[in-house]
């Protein structure tokens, strides 16, 4: 099916930016629900941002709510996620992963999405 690959991650001082890219072959938002997992050193992998839908609907865990965005370019089949504002609490390796639609995106947790890129990390030094 779907396959993913993550880019854009690096190391950045905090209050700096990052906008990382999911590459999806095989994917719409139409069929499938994408989201942003990430996971530190110790923690539970989290889910922090999903769009789906034919309305491109999108939600956000409260964490990064009003920091990050996640968005999909018109032209490509890339999902992005902006990152504004970035604390070193926000430093994890960050995922996309994908789930079929007709069963429903929520809850965005790691148990219920079946497809996952590898992974890009992302540091922020204080």
């Amino acid at each position: 099916q779907a396959q993913l690959v993550e880019s854009g991650g690096g190391s950045v001082q905090a209050g700096g930016s990052l906008r990382l890219s999911c590459a999806a072959s095989q994917y719409s938002a139409s069929e499938y629900c994408l989201g942003w997992f990430r996971q530190a050193p110790g923690k539970e992998r989290e889910g922090l941002a999903l769009i789906y839908g034919v309305n491109l609907q999108t939600h956000y865990t409260d964490s990064v709510k009003g920091r990050f965005t996640i968005a999909r370019d018109n032209a490509k089949n890339i999902v992005y996620l902006q990152m504004n504002s970035l604390k070193p609490e926000d430093t994890a390796m960050y995922y996309c992963a994908t789930r079929f639609i007709t069963y429903g995106c929520f809850p965005l947790a790691e148990a219920r999405y079946s497809t996952w890129g590898l992974g890009t990390q992302v540091t922020v030094s204080s």
